[in-house]
């Protein structure tokens, strides 16, 4: 069994590093965009028409509401709502939306910076950019809206999850269900073309790869769990997985935001599977006890929440400052030439890579000669590492907390 395993990840991941491989000799990305980009940015210049009889409703209610509901279906609101999910004990729901939103931030991203298209062109439409969250998406590019694709994967996941927990399948509870999800998302992507994020062929091709991500991982999601809670080389492989989806990300035609969110999530799911495979029997199985249930009280489930978040954020800020101070070391030893955008001001700009170029290669820097000879973005490593911790507490410390402190 063991070593029937160990060929399946070797075949997964020989299959990721030969497309990185291909796309890299073919120029895929440059060819698709070639073919995809024109057609969609006169759908996004014909929908204008379209978005202006949309906005001329707006009123203060309606920006509010919108603007809300935005922030409601958001990356960072799953992000924080995801640690409650876990702490009430639903882990096998909490592990399972954390492993969909990484696939689908992923995916949409990667498809985003592949295609490239334009967002509805300010002025003549009117943008609402309510946070600071918005004003970054809007830096990214349109298709497909990630709040549409989002929104489809994770409130249908949620959906099939609670008709299937149920003993027996009730009609009326699965079309009051569907009726909800179904009415979330119309909401989300008409609040889209209405704040001006995003044109009509953005959210219907959103919705249209949310249905299609939605049913595969319906497909999958089955295996991918027991494979985290009883598989072979979990946190070595799924280590491996992610190095590689760096490298097989596309490249933009501008520089996006898109690339550090992947960054971000895809360290949350990697903190995520690392922790749930060392302490799934301590914390996250089955049996664990469930908020308002006799063994954990409302009471005790917000003294969870006390303890719990000021512990991912202490994480999480040390994360950072380890990653900020390890990284570069780490690179500069194996030769790999480093940039920082923000994260580290010594490194801005090609510094260390021209320094890099006066030294005479040692064994370790011979060793990964075979990376291509350019300079990295050390920030996205950094971001990884920070997040991977900050993941890594919410399923393994901060549970461990809870059985010392008996919450």
């Amino acid at each position: 069994m063991k070593a029937s395993i160990s060929v399946w990840q070797a075949a997964s991941l020989s299959c990721v590093l030969g497309w990185i491989i291909a796309s890299s000799l073919l120029s895929f990305t440059a060819r698709l965009r070639s073919l995809v980009q024109p057609w969609v940015t006169r759908r996004v210049v014909a929908d204008t028409p379209f978005i202006l009889k949309i906005q001329a409703f707006h009123c203060a209610f309606l920006d509010n509401f919108f603007s809300v509901l935005s922030c409601a279906v958001s990356v960072p609101f799953y992000t924080g709502f995801l640690p409650l999910l876990f702490w009430s004990g639903h882990s096998k729901l909490a592990r399972q939306m954390t492993l969909l939103m990484a696939f689908c931030d992923y995916v949409g991203c990667c498809i985003k910076d592949m295609v490239s298209a334009p967002r509805p062109s300010c002025p003549p439409v009117r943008r609402v950019t309510a946070t600071q969250d918005e004003e970054e998406h809007a830096m990214e590019y349109g298709l497909p809206s990630s709040h549409a694709l989002n929104t489809v994967c994770l409130s249908g996941y949620l959906l099939y999850y609670v008709l299937t927990s149920e003993a027996e399948m009730n009609i009326t509870m699965t079309l009051f269900g569907l009726t909800l999800v179904c009415l979330l998302v119309a909401l989300t992507g008409i609040g889209r073309i209405y704040l001006g994020m995003h044109s009509l062929i953005d959210v219907v091709a959103g919705i249209s790869m949310g249905l299609i991500m939605l049913g595969l991982w319906l497909l999958v999601h089955g295996y991918i769990d027991e494979f985290i809670i009883s598989g072979q080389n979990v946190t070595s492989f799924w280590a491996y997985l992610s190095c590689l989806l760096f490298f097989a990300y596309p490249t933009p035609e501008l520089p996006t935001p898109s690339f550090e969110y992947h960054s971000a999530f895809t360290g949350v799911a990697f903190g995520i599977v690392s922790g749930v495979q060392q302490t799934y029997n301590s914390f996250h199985s089955e049996e664990v006890p469930r908020i308002f249930g006799p063994q954990l009280p409302l009471m005790v489930f917000i003294g969870r929440v006390i303890v719990g978040i000021p512990t991912i954020l202490v994480v999480k800020f040390c994360s950072k400052a380890l990653a900020k101070w390890l990284l570069p070391v780490v690179c500069n030893t194996l030769g790999i030439r480093i940039r920082s955008s923000c994260y580290i001001p010594a490194l801005k700009g090609n510094e260390n890579s021209m320094k890099s170029e006066n030294k005479q290669p040692g064994y370790l820097q011979k060793m990964v000669s075979i990376f291509p000879p350019k300079t990295y973005e050390v920030d996205n490593g950094i971001r990884f590492v920070q997040y991977a911790g900050l993941a890594w507490s919410v399923v393994d410390l901060v549970p461990s907390l809870f059985s010392h402190l008996n919450l």
